[in-house]
């Protein structure tokens, strides 16, 4: 139980840094340490991409409901009966009689 104390305290001392063996054991911990970064990195990637994965979801919502508002109206302008309200605004009437079909014979 004792050289387990001691070694916990050799650690928490950094006695492992400065032995014989040192340079294997920086090399593991800058090894480590570079993985450490490489994740953090990453991770910051990826809430970048979903925030703006979750923008362009916005942005797509937001045009669909413009594009089906924009239909709707093109819909109703489109109509026989606002046809004949705007012609009637400029003064051109809907004929009582239905058109004749002009045949020519040569």
């Amino acid at each position: 139980m004792a050289k387990v104390k001691q070694q916990v305290y050799d650690v928490l001392k950094g006695k492992f840094l400065v032995d014989e063996d040192a340079p294997k054991n920086w090399r593991l911990l800058i090894f480590l340490a570079v993985l450490a970064l490489i994740m953090i990195a990453s991770s910051h990637s990826i809430d970048k991409k979903v925030q703006k994965i979750a923008q362009l979801n916005k942005e797509r919502r937001e045009l669909r409901s413009q594009f089906v508002a924009t239909r709707s109206d093109l819909m109703k302008l489109k109509m026989e009966s606002s046809i004949t309200k705007k012609l009637e605004e400029k003064g051109l009437l809907v004929s009582k009689n239905p058109p004749q079909k002009i045949k020519v014979i040569n």
